[in-house]
């Protein structure tokens, strides 16, 4: 690491916290659109731990999350061994509206980042070069990432793990030796881990140009999604276990001797997952009839295969349907909203996941 470390605006030297902005694009009114950004400069030379918050605007508890672990290792610059980089609103034009999505496109801010294997005739718009500008700031300077996000109302805590990709980015060697260190971050921030969907899923849904997954399969930087309890409001215990979590990972990697005074363990706070198995991220089961969902389990609750995870209702309140759960696991947050169609998902689950964390990004190489 360099002894002065600058990111945007925002330039520290060691010993040192500066708060800048990264320009992101040119806005119709003048100006520009610009992202909040902090560097925390260690007084030793180690590792560049990245945080980001908010690529999804109503996201308020990992915006709270980045925040504070800003706020939390500052005070002990002096004996950090390296640096806290901390972007904690990456979608302002969502957070403005408080949605999810960009003014500047209307699907999912958070699947334009790079990806080198994905060949494009297109050129980029407004979204996709803010997140390039992005990508570009932190793989000049990242050896980590921590992504904050919050899954939906009612969810509990729970960290997402993206399968690693080898191909023509790297071989099946560099793959299994980034996916050491992947676990390693995956497991110091004390969450419950998820592996992401199954390989050709992943890539169907371009997770592989999300922030986190774009980190690690194209830039190769050990990356991993926080999911903080629901949206839309700061929630407190998801809140200081993010902080936590991430003050852990600046001790697995050697950033900190020891957690900062005041900061709790790891995890504390935080439901433990129910099964002892590894599980993947899922959604579902689905409806295949239109109705009102009454659900029958709670978040946290295990599930075996066959199990009945929901009951659909006519408007009158007769049941027309139950839907079973397709897989063993446990459920990790339920399907907002009293009315349903058929399609529909009921819940979100980690189920038993019998795939490799490393695999190749085209099915056909296996």
């Amino acid at each position: 690491m360099d002894d002065t470390l600058a990111v945007g605006t925002a330039s520290a030297d060691p010993g040192e916290r500066d708060d800048g902005w990264i320009d992101a694009t040119p806005l119709p009114t003048g100006g520009s659109e610009r992202l909040p950004v902090t560097v925390v400069n260690g007084a030793a030379d180690g590792p560049v731990l990245w945080v980001t918050g908010g690529v999804h605007g109503d996201e308020a508890t990992g915006v709270a999350v980045a925040q504070d672990a800003a706020a939390t290792l500052a005070p002990v610059v002096d004996d950090l061994a390296g640096a806290v980089v901390v972007a904690p609103v990456v979608n302002p034009a969502g957070l403005r509206r408080n949605e999810r999505t960009s003014y500047y496109g209307g699907d999912d801010p958070n699947r334009y980042f790079p990806d080198t294997e994905r060949d494009r005739s297109r050129p980029p718009e407004t979204q996709e070069r803010i997140d390039t500008r992005l990508f570009e700031a932190l793989s000049d300077s990242a050896d980590l990432l921590v992504d904050c996000h919050t899954a939906q109302v009612g969810s509990m805590p729970f960290t997402i793990r993206d399968r690693v990709l080898y191909g023509e980015e790297r071989t099946e060697e560099e793959a299994e030796a980034l996916a050491e260190d992947l676990d390693r971050l995956a497991s110091a921030l004390g969450l419950p881990v998820l592996t992401e969907y199954p390989a050709e899923e992943y890539v169907e849904q371009a997770l592989q140009r999300s922030t986190a997954g774009a980190a690690l399969n194209t830039a190769g930087i050990p990356a991993i999604t926080a999911e903080l309890g629901g949206h839309s409001v700061v929630e407190e215990d998801a809140r200081a276990a993010g902080v936590a979590g991430i003050c852990a990972v600046a001790v697995e990697f050697g950033l900190l001797d020891a957690v900062p005074a005041g900061v709790g363990a790891a995890g504390e706070g935080v439901p433990d997952a129910p099964v002892d198995y590894p599980v993947r991220r899922f959604v579902g089961p689905r409806v295949e009839t239109a109705g009102l969902v009454r659900h029958r389990l709670a978040v946290g609750d295990a599930v075996e295969e066959g199990d009945a995870v929901a009951d659909v209702v006519t408007p009158h309140g007769e049941v027309v349907a139950t839907v079973e759960s397709e897989h063993d696991g446990y459920v990790i947050g339920r399907a907002e909203g009293l009315a349903t169609y058929e399609g529909k998902a009921v819940a979100s689950m980690a189920v038993r996941d019998d795939g490799d964390l490393v695999v190749p990004r085209d099915p056909d190489d296996e």
